[in-house]
Order: C-alpha cells, then sequence, then structure tokens
C-alpha cells in the first residue's frame, strides 16, 4: 500500500508536468519547488491564519497556480522561440530560488503537519490494516488525474488548448486569447504540483528540499510514460509507485534505482516512452 500513496504522488506530480510539457513544450524543473510551495502554504496558513486542511486543499494551489501564471507572464513567455534549453535553466534557477527562500523563512529542519480529525484513524481490511488518510490520498489522487485527463482529451477546453500549441496564430485569428490560455496552462501545472504537496503534508515532514529530492524521480516517470502524455504519466506513475513498493519488500537495496532502470529498458526499447507518440 505504501507502494500505491507513491505511486498516487508521482502520478499527481508527473501529470502536471506532462501538462506544461505537452500543451507548452516546456520542461518544468520548477515543478518540485511548486510541490514544496503548496505544502507550506498549507502549513503556514493553519500556523498563522488558522485556516484548516480542507480549505487549503483549494486555498494553497489557487495561490500557487497565480504565482505560477505570474511566472509565465514574467519569464517564460520571452524564452518560447528560444532552444527549449534556456527554458529548462529558468526554471532551474527558479527552483533554487524558491527552495533558498524557504530554507531562509523555515530553516532546514522540517515541521509536521497534523492529520486533519476526520480522517484520522483506520481501515481493517481483513489482509492489512490501512490508515485513513493514506486511502483518502490514493482516492483524491486518481480522481483528480482521470478528471484533468477527461478534461485535456475529451472537453471543448481541452481541444482548444491543444489546438493553441499546433497553430496558435490560426486560433488568434478565431479571437481566441492565446496567451491567457498558455499562462493558465501553467498556472494549472503548477497548482497540481501544489495540491500533492498539501496532500503528502500529513504524510511525510514539509521540508524546503522535499520537492528537490523527488523531482528527479517524476522526471523519470514522465520520460517512461511519454514526454506530453497526460495519460502515460497517470498509469506510469501509479505503476512505478507500485513497483517501487514491492521493491522495497522484495530487495530494499534496489528500491532507490529501480524507477532508473526500467526508464533505461524503456527508453532502449521505446524511445517516445510507452504511452508517447515518434
Amino acid at each position: 500500500m505504501l507502494g500505491l500513496v507513491n505511486g498516487a504522488f508521482y502520478a499527481m506530480l508527473s501529470l502536471g508536468l506532462a501538462v506544461i510539457f505537452g500543451l507548452m513544450r516546456v520542461v518544468n524543473f520548477a515543478h518540485g519547488a511548486f510541490y514544496a510551495l503548496g505544502a507550506f502554504a498549507a502549513l503556514l496558513g493553519l500556523q498563522q491564519l488558522a485556516i484548516g486542511y480542507w480549505a487549503a486543499l483549494v486555498l494553497a494551489p489557487l495561490a500557487v497556480g497565480v504565482l505560477g501564471v505570474a511566472v509565465e507572464r514574467l519569464l517564460l513567455r520571452h524564452l518560447y522561440r528560444l532552444d527549449p534549453l534556456y527554458g529548462l535553466l529558468l526554471t532551474f534557477g527558479l527552483a533554487l530560488v524558491i527552495e533558498g527562500s524557504l530554507h531562509q523563512r523555515f530553516g532546514s529542519s522540517g515541521e509536521s503537519y497534523p492529520v486533519p480529525a476526520a480522517l484520522q484513524g483506520v481501515l481493517d481490511l481483513g489482509f492489512m490494516i490501512l490508515p485513513l488518510y493514506r486511502a483518502w490520498v490514493i482516492v483524491a489522487s486518481v480522481v483528480v488525474c482521470f478528471s484533468t485527463w477527461f478534461v485535456i482529451e475529451r472537453t471543448r477546453l481541452g481541444a482548444t488548448l491543444r489546438a493553441a500549441t499546433e497553430n496558435a496564430p490560426l486560433l488568434q485569428a478565431f479571437g481566441v486569447n492565446v496567451p491567457l490560455l498558455v499562462a493558465a496552462t501553467y498556472g494549472g501545472g503548477v497548482a497540481l504540483a501544489a495540491l500533492a504537496g498539501v496532500l503528502s503534508a500529513p504524510v511525510i515532514l514539509v521540508t524546503p528540499a522535499m520537492g528537490s529530492s523527488l523531482v528527479v524521480v517524476v522526471f523519470a516517470v514522465v520520460v517512461i510514460g511519454g514526454m506530453g502524455s497526460i495519460l502515460g504519466s497517470i498509469v506510469s506513475g501509479l505503476a512505478l509507485g507500485v513497483i517501487e513498493g514491492f521493491t522495497k519488500v522484495i530487495y530494499p537495496e534496489a528500491s532507490n534505482i529501480v524507477v532508473f532502470v526500467i526508464m533505461a529498458l524503456v527508453l532502449i526499447v521505446r524511445p517516445a516512452g510507452l504511452f508517447g507518440r515518434d
């Protein structure tokens, strides 16, 4: 079950990365930093403003999403006609700035976020005892992931977003505000990372480095699923979390590298990823 919880976080984080890359062609290396920002926004809201967990699930991603829109409008939009490497370097620098700011404000030791009262306790499944909060994380993550997939792949809004990546000038000629769509896409992608941060806060210690330690694995998940593939990110995130969990039980020494071994094998057999297009 630990594997499913980790897989839920992998799926949500890789989903945000896939949305940003698939619709904007930006490799968002600041994704882990926005994940940490979501957790710290929930923690700060609880400590300073008495904002509870359920309100934080909405307010923290919304605040981080607005910050993401500002980042896109002020910084990223100037780099779209340049090599994608510039976007990667900019977001990498942004990640360092965010992590350094969190370290300066909260220190490096980290703080814990309490499990909400409604989700305390355990579920007796017969073959195992499952903490209620971990069950909530799995269900919430799956619902959010497949809802996002449905919006992008099966709705008119999603069709408009995909059209903006294929032929932005033509879409703008029909009166669609393409810059606003692009900014909203980046804001939505980082809001997903912030939501994952809020969900993870009661499970792990909230530290400034919590995102940087996870983002490398999440990039591997995105590569395995296929860069820009929404469904690939969801399926590979959940599956790799389970595989990693089984590896911890069978051969713990390999649990830290199993994802990267799978990534190497996938790249050899299918460089575009399992669900990616050549």
